[in-house]
């Protein structure tokens, strides 16, 4: 363990230089034992005030988790999750990865190449070692073309004030993106379309970070059904020379298509999520990212005799609704073989509608399908409720 131990201290533990290199991201996987609980450790950089601290965070099959630790503390943990949890490391730098293998920790395979192309975190870099401020995959500070084109930064890369709330959800948004992007069909191009993209912030910042941070060959599709907001965007596009980024017109529940590798949807309203979650999983989609909106279908239907001292308060009813509506989406996409995470979007001071659902397609048993495919029905029939996904089959 001498090499893993020594390997770790040269990591975390540094001098406060701002010359001294920093972790961007380490991913922890290869999983020693089948019985561990989650799946992967992500460690990542975290500023807080002016102290540099390290955020462990775990991904459990329904949820994630995160402890903030110091530089020592984070080189004991690294040290502990290679010896008792995982066989895989990859370490991101800003100018290159390494890489561990350890299926026997006393002897382990380092190795390390140049980065070719920056990986999505070293643009934080300089606003971490330097500013001091939250370690952004876009920085603050550096001019990026799409978000000069759409107002929110001007071309010096200053963010503008009344935009900073629109740049931390594109930001939010990316660190997503970035955690599910490991899930995505490698050596071909990438085939991914965003329902209800509206104005398309977030749908041009999935372009930029596939195709100009990953290098990645992308096909992206926008779909929205205002004919002023689609040729907004496909100027855009144009300005942008964003050739592989297309918006078209169009009805969610009327889409048709063969394949997807990725199916994004964000705040489509109330029963176009459900139609955007039916078509990727009858597509085979691989990652889904939907954050659901106005869920009203449920709210005319729902009846318990056991809960109607509360359904009685329109409000309250309102807010169950919403949440039943989500739990049954969740339960039905586990029942076609997907992870399921529901996550927090974006804080309450931008948007009410914060809980995404993250669904990445697995290879899970049998009987756990099966077992929320019964959950799903028990609740629908506790509830006397039909929701949509219910065509999902």
């Amino acid at each position: 363990m001498e090499k893993l131990a020594a390997l770790f201290n040269d990591i975390f533990v540094r001098d406060n230089s701002d010359d001294a290199p920093i972790p961007l991201k380490i991913v922890f996987g290869g999983k020693r034992r089948k019985a561990l609980e989650y799946s992967k450790v992500t460690m990542r950089p975290l500023m807080l005030g002016d102290k540099l601290l390290y955020q462990a965070e775990y991904t459990y099959p329904k949820k994630v988790t995160h402890t903030n630790l110091e530089a020592r503390d984070a080189a004991a943990l690294a040290l502990s999750l290679v010896k008792d949890d995982f066989k895989q490391i990859n370490i991101f730098m800003a100018d290159k990865e390494i890489q561990v293998l350890a299926s026997k920790p006393a002897n382990p395979r380092i190795t390390s190449k140049k980065t070719a192309v920056p990986s999505a975190a070293s643009a934080c870099m300089p606003a971490l070692s330097h500013n001091k401020t939250k370690n952004y995959i876009i920085p603050d500070g550096t001019p990026c073309d799409f978000l000069i084109e759409l107002g929110v930064m001007g071309k010096d890369g200053k963010v503008f004030p009344r935009a900073y709330s629109k740049f931390r959800q594109i930001n939010r948004y990316l660190e997503i993106v970035d955690d599910v992007f490991e899930y995505l069909p490698k050596g071909r191009m990438l085939r991914i379309i965003d329902f209800g993209c509206g104005k398309a912030y977030l749908t041009f910042a999935l372009y930029h970070y596939l195709k100009k941070i990953k290098d990645r060959d992308v096909e992206i599709i926008g779909l929205d059904l205002k004919e002023d907001v689609i040729k907004f965007c496909s100027d855009v596009a144009a300005r942008l020379g964003y050739d592989e980024l297309k918006f078209l017109m169009g009805d969610i529940a009327d889409y048709t298509n063969d394949s997807a590798d990725m199916v994004v949807t964000l705040h489509a309203c109330d029963t176009a999520t459900d139609y955007a979650l039916i078509n990727a999983v009858k597509w085979g989609t691989k990652v889904i990212l939907s954050v659901p909106c106005c869920q009203h279908e449920l709210f005319g239907q729902m009846k318990n005799d056991l809960h109607q001292p509360i359904l009685k308060y329109g409000i309250l009813k309102d807010r169950l609704t919403e949440y039943l509506t989500d739990g049954l989406r969740g339960l039905k996409l586990e029942s076609c073989g997907y992870d399921v995470a529901m996550i927090e979007f974006t804080g309450l001071e931008h948007t009410a509608r914060n809980i995404m659902i993250k669904a990445v397609k697995s290879r899970p048993q049998k009987s756990r399908m099966d077992k929320a495919q019964e959950q799903y029905e028990a609740l629908c029939e506790f509830y006397h409720v039909t929701p949509t996904i219910d065509k999902l089959k």
